[in-house]
């Protein structure tokens, strides 16, 4: 009987694929086979996001609980990944003795060598160095288990933003071969795939030369992806304004596999915020830029991230993030109060937005959010939209579930399980809180 290993995975879409490519690894150096229980693995992996406030001691609790199933089976093997594991080092091991494994986020692939450590050494193994791309030249041929995968094409981040942890767990920006990552779309859409998503901190950042920057890298990479069979949608997360140049914006009037829906992060609508953010650009060239996009591929759907209270966010600056709402449209974005991270510029700021003010603010922005998605959902009640086809519903397993290409997700009926990673024409039928339901057109 195989062994079996359970990942638990916190934050972002890098952190899914990484999880799926320790998966990768291990399952063919070692035979493990995936269980969503972890009672019964035999190694438990925990990959770990260190964005919000607290981050650490979320991981810290979830050893903790992790430790009564090492008490009852002490040939459990138990590992800590990404960027907390990246931050915090051996001070896992302190306060967690009983973890047997640490690597950060460019050594995955020696998780299988630090396991196999695991098994006749009785210290912990750790590695959290940052060796370049050295990890994508020891991952297996990535597995698909679906029509929709993710692609990681560059690691890191150098815009150093004021409040950001990710330069410091991440690294420096680190570009893949281009050939490589087309590869890794070929084997990918070989195996079915009919949507990619390029992954990276800073995506558009990616260089495909030593000179190509401000987009130039990954718009050459969708132009070329576009061209391989198979793949029929394209898309790219998560981006950063000061890297997208008019080459990357001219993309979107030139392949129609390049999705009408942009994740693009403004954080603020206020000019002195976003100064003090270090997020080199400006409200004014921040609406240009969605203006420029807008006009090479009108109806486009924008989403964004923002934070509130921020150090110094006076009532102005929030109210200026909200106008700013209000004139762009976002679709579904993100939110979040402004936390303090270790490392960061904005730790020697003075937190001078008080707790209570700080959700009073986030409650008043989700809400304008919400609204604003909440009208573009009721707007495509009675459009048909071209839908792919992911998999059975998570919460009616007699029902499909699809994903329209501004990435709305739409629940319909079917008897046919085959029109899974398929395109087909759906009719939104109603607008749901947090879905669409549709019929077949």
């Amino acid at each position: 009987m195989g062994k079996k290993l359970f990942i638990k995975t916190h934050g972002c879409q890098m952190n899914e694929y990484d999880s799926n490519r320790v998966g990768d690894l291990l399952g063919e150096s070692h035979g493990f086979e995936i269980t969503p229980n972890p009672e019964e693995a035999d190694l438990i992996l925990l990959n770990t996001c260190s964005i919000r406030e607290k981050a650490q001691e979320k991981v810290f609790h979830q050893l903790g609980r992790w430790r009564k199933l090492k008490d009852k089976n002490p040939d459990l093997k138990i590992g800590v990944g990404g960027c907390v594991a990246s931050q915090e080092g051996k001070n896992i091991i302190s306060r967690a003795p009983f973890v047997d494994i640490v690597f950060g986020p460019q050594t995955i692939h020696r998780v299988p060598d630090l396991y196999q450590s695991s098994l006749v050494n009785c210290n912990p193994g750790i590695d959290i160095e940052f060796p370049k791309t050295e990890k994508f030249d020891y991952l297996p041929s990535p597995s698909s288990k679906g029509p929709s995968a993710f692609v990681s094409i560059m690691e890191g981040c150098n815009k150093y933003c004021t409040y950001c942890v990710v330069p410091h767990t991440r690294g420096h920006e680190i570009s893949r071969a281009k050939e490589d990552i087309l590869e890794e779309v070929r084997s990918l859409t070989d195996k079915g795939v009919r949507e990619i998503n390029f992954l990276g901190q800073n995506v558009n950042a990616y260089r495909d030369g030593k000179d190509r920057t401000k987009g130039v890298g990954l718009a050459n990479l969708i132009r070329e992806s576009a061209d391989i069979k198979g793949l029929e949608r394209i898309r790219f997360t998560t981006s950063h304004p000061f890297e997208f140049g008019q080459e990357l914006v001219d993309v979107y009037g030139e392949v129609p596999e390049l999705v009408s829906h942009l994740h693009l992060p403004v954080q603020s609508g206020s000019n002195s915020i976003l100064k003090m953010m270090r997020r080199r650009h400006t409200r004014e060239e921040y609406i240009d830029l969605i203006t420029r996009i807008k006009d090479k591929r009108p109806g486009i759907s924008l989403s964004s991230d923002f934070i509130v209270g921020f150090p110094g966010e006076t009532e102005k600056d929030f109210i200026l993030t909200l106008d700013l709402v209000d004139e762009i449209g976002f679709d579904e974005s993100y939110s979040f109060m402004y936390s303090p991270r270790p490392n960061t510029t904005a730790l020697e700021f003075e937190d001078d937005v008080s707790l209570e003010k700080k959700k009073e603010r986030l409650s008043t922005l989700q809400s304008k959010l919400k609204n604003n998605a909440n009208i573009i959902s009721r707007r495509m009640v009675g459009t048909a939209e071209i839908c792919l086809v992911t998999g059975v519903s998570k919460k009616d397993p007699g029902q499909l579930q699809a994903r329209t290409e501004n990435n709305r997700v739409v629940n319909f009926n079917t008897s046919s399980q085959s029109l899974i990673g398929e395109f087909i024409n759906l009719e939104i039928v109603e607008a749901l809180p947090n879905s669409l339901r549709g019929v077949i057109s």
